[in-house]
C-alpha cells in the first residue's frame, strides 16, 4: 500500500519530521542535512533517483522561503551560503540546481528559475542551506488516542496473539527502502507477523478462508513499524492512536476492510487540521479523504475550510484550490467571511486566475452560488463598474442583480417556498464584518473579585486597614446592527447586549442560569423585531486569533460551549465573535 500524490503533506502535518521525511522520495521533493536541527541545513534535491545540493549563487530568502514551505514550516528565517551545513558528497559531483531564482510564491523548489539539472559552475563549497520557522502554527502534543471496539474476549485474544502460539498464516509487509540492488532492482526490507487463520478469517481481506496460509501487503517506510499494531488490532478490536500514527492506520485500516477503524481514526486526523496555516495539509487531506471515500473525514476538512474560509483566501493554495472543493464551501452557509460582496470578490480573483482552464459554464456555476440578495444595494450598484467578469458574463449579473433588488423592494411578498429554495439565496452565511458582529477577548476577562481596602478609623496604639471585595467589570458589551440588510430595514436600528461567562460564578454573579460554563448569551434590547424577520445568531470561538475551533447557535439567547471543542486548542482563551443573521420566514 503506497502514498497517494494527496498523502504526501499529510505524513508532515500529523507529526512526522519535517525536514527529515522517512517516506519513499519523489521527483523534486527537497530535504535538509548535515544539521541535528530538523528546521536546518544543507538544501538537497531529488532528481531521477539522486539527491543533490543546491548552488549558493543567486540564493536569497525568497529560495529559502519555498524550500521551507515545502517541508512544511511556515517560512524561512535565513537563506545560508558557503557550505555552512558541510559540503555534499552525493550522486552529483558538483551541484544539482544553481541559479536558483524563486519568487517566494512557489509551491516546490524544482517550480523555480534555475539553470537546469546539472548546469552550474559550482562546487560543494557553495552549497546552499536554510534556517525554518521551527513554529508551526499550532503545536501538538502527541496525543493518544484509545480506540476500543472490542467484547469480552479482547484480551484473551491479544494474550494468544502476542504468544504466537499455534499460528498458522504469515504476513508479511514488504517495504522498498529507496535503494537498488546490483542488478537495478528495487532493495526491500520486510516484516514477517505469524497470525492465525480463525482470526484472519473474520476479514476478506486476507482470503485466509479459501486455503491461503500466507499474504504480502506492501507499505511504505513511515507505516512499516505499524504493522504489528494493526494485526493485533485484529484481534483485540483495541488500539491506541497518535497523531504521528494516524495516517498509516487509516492507510492500512481501509486496506484492510476495518470500516469502524477507517470512521474513528479519520475522526482522529480531523483534529489536526489547524496544524497547517498555509493550507496545504488541509487540502490534501481532503484529496486523500476523497480517494478513500472517508466522507466523514472529506466533511470535516470542507467544514473546517468554511470555517476558516477568510484566511483560505489569502494562503498560498487559494488560486490552486480544486474546483469541486470550491464548489462545496460556496453552497454553505457556515461559511464564515465579513459578507457576501467579499465572497463575490474572492470567487471573481480566483476564476481569473483560473480561466483557462476554466470553461464558461464552470465559472457561471460558481458564480451562481454568490447570494446576491445579501449585498448591499450600494456595492450592488457598483458591480458593472467594479466587477471583474461583470463584461464576460453580463446576462448572469444582470438577471442576478435585478433578481437582488427584487428581494430588497418586494420582500415581504416572496412566499415561503422563495425563501426556502435549495440554493439560499435568501438566507446570509455568517457575517463577521463590523456590520453585523461584535467579538470579545476571553483573555482579557477576570473572574477574581477586584479588592479594595480603606483605612479604619485609629485606634490605641495603631491603625488597620479594612478590605472589601466587589465583583470583576461585567464583560457585557452592547453593539448595533440593522433589522436586516436590506435598504427598507437600514433605518431599523437594533441595539444587542453580548455576554461571555467563563464560569458558573460568573454566571451566578450576572444572575443567569447556565447549565454548564463557559457559556455565551446573545439577548436583543429592544424589540423592534417584525414577524416574518428571526435571528438564527451565533457566536464563533478563535483559538489564539488564529483559527476558528467551534461555531455555536444560541438557544433562548444562549450558547453554551461544547468543552469536547471540534478542533483542539492549547488554552482555554478564546476570542468570542457575536455573529447576528437576520431571516425573512
Amino acid at each position: 500500500h503506497q502514498n497517494s500524490p494527496a498523502t504526501d503533506w499529510l505524513f508532515l502535518a500529523l507529526g512526522e519530521s519535517r525536514g527529515r521525511s522517512s517516506r519513499e522520495p519523489k521527483e523534486g521533493d527537497v530535504r535538509l542535512s548535515g544539521s541535528s536541527s530538523p528546521s536546518e541545513g544543507r538544501v538537497e534535491i531529488y532528481h531521477q533517483g539522486q539527491w543533490g545540493s543546491v548552488c549558493d549563487d543567486d540564493w536569497d530568502l525568497s529560495d529559502a522561503q519555498v524550500v521551507c514551505r515545502q517541508l512544511n514550516f511556515q517560512g524561512a528565517i535565513d537563506a545560508v551560503t558557503k557550505a555552512r551545513y558541510g559540503q555534499g558528497t552525493l550522486f552529483f559531483q558538483s551541484c544539482a540546481l544553481d541559479d536558483v531564482g524563486c519568487s517566494g510564491q512557489e509551491q516546490k523548489l524544482v517550480s523555480c528559475r534555475s539553470s537546469g539539472w546539472g548546469v552550474n559552475n559550482c562546487g560543494h563549497q557553495e552549497d546552499a542551506g536554510v534556517i525554518c520557522d521551527p513554529q508551526s502554527m499550532l503545536t501538538l502534543s502527541d496525543s493518544v488516542f484509545s480506540l476500543d471496539h472490542s467484547t469480552t474476549l479482547s484480551e484473551d485474544l491479544g494474550i494468544i496473539y502476542d504468544s504466537g502460539t499455534a499460528c498458522d498464516f504469515l504476513i508479511t509487509f514488504q517495504t522498498s527502502n529507496g535503494t537498488k540492488q546490483e542488478d537495478g532492482t528495487p532493495e526491500e526490507t520486510t516484516n514477517t507477523i505469524c497470525a492465525h487463520k480463525a482470526i484472519l478469517m473474520l476479514y476478506p481481506y486476507f482470503s485466509a478462508s479459501v486455503g491461503e496460509n500466507n499474504i504480502t501487503v506492501s507499505v511504505n517506510t513511515t507505516c512499516q513499524s505499524y504493522s504489528t499494531s494493526i494485526i493485533r488490532y485484529l484481534y483485540t478490536r483495541q488500539i491506541n492512536v497518535t497523531y504521528s500514527s494516524a495516517m498509516c492506520l487509516h492507510q492500512l485500516a481501509s486496506e484492510f476492510g476495518l470500516r469502524k477503524l477507517f470512521e474513528d481514526v479519520g475522526q482522529v486526523i480531523s483534529k489536526s487540521l489547524p496544524n497547517d496555516a498555509s493550507f496545504y495539509s488541509q487540502v490534501s487531506l481532503y484529496k486523500y479523504a476523497v480517494e478513500t471515500k472517508d466522507l466523514i473525514l472529506r466533511d470535516s476538512c470542507v467544514q473546517y475550510m468554511a470555517w476558516n474560509f477568510q484566511s483560505l483566501t489569502g494562503s498560498p493554495v487559494w488560486a490552486d484550490l480544486p474546483l469541486e472543493l470550491l464548489h462545496s464551501l460556496l453552497t454553505r452557509s457556515d461559511l464564515v467571511v465579513p459578507d457576501e460582496y467579499f465572497v463575490l470578490q474572492v470567487l471573481e480573483s480566483w476564476i481569473t486566475n483560473n480561466g483557462s482552464s476554466l470553461s464558461s459554464e464552470q465559472q457561471v456555476d460558481l458564480l451562481r452560488l454568490i447570494r446576491f440578495p445579501m449585498i448591499p444595494a450600494e456595492k450592488l450598484y457598483d458591480l458593472e463598474s467594479k466587477s471583474l467578469l461583470f463584461s464576460a458574463h453580463r446576462d448572469l449579473y444582470h438577471d442576478s442583480v435585478l433578481k437582488a433588488y427584487q428581494f430588497i423592494v418586494l420582500y415581504s411578498t416572496l412566499t415561503k417556498s422563495q425563501l426556502d429554495q435549495e440554493n439560499g439565496d435568501y438566507k446570509p452565511r455568517i457575517y463577521t464584518g463590523e456590520t453585523w458582529s461584535t467579538a470579545i477577548d476571553s483573555s482579557k476577562l477576570s473572574s477574581s473579585p477586584r479588592r479594595h481596602y480603606y483605612n479604619s478609623q485609629r485606634y490605641g496604639y495603631g491603625s488597620y486597614n479594612r478590605y472589601y471585595d466587589s465583583p470583576p467589570p461585567s464583560s457585557q458589551i452592547s453593539f448595533h446592527t440593522s433589522l436586516h440588510g436590506i435598504a427598507a430595514c437600514e433605518n431599523s436600528r437594533l441595539t444587542w447586549a453580548a455576554n461571555v461567562f467563563k464560569t458558573s460564578d460568573d454566571c451566578s454573579r450576572e444572575g443567569v442560569h447556565c447549565s454548564s460554563a463557559p457559556a455565551a448569551k446573545l439577548s436583543m434590547q429592544n424589540n423592534n423585531l417584525r414577524r416574518n424577520i428571526r435571528f438564527d445568531n451565533r457566536v464563533l470561538l478563535t483559538c489564539q486569533n488564529k483559527y476558528i475551533c467551534q461555531i455555536q447557535a444560541f438557544r433562548n439567547n444562549m450558547a453554551h460551549i461544547d468543552p469536547a471543542l471540534v478542533y483542539p486548542c492549547p488554552d482555554d482563551n478564546y476570542i468570542y465573535t457575536f455573529a447576528v443573521r437576520p431571516e425573512f420566514v
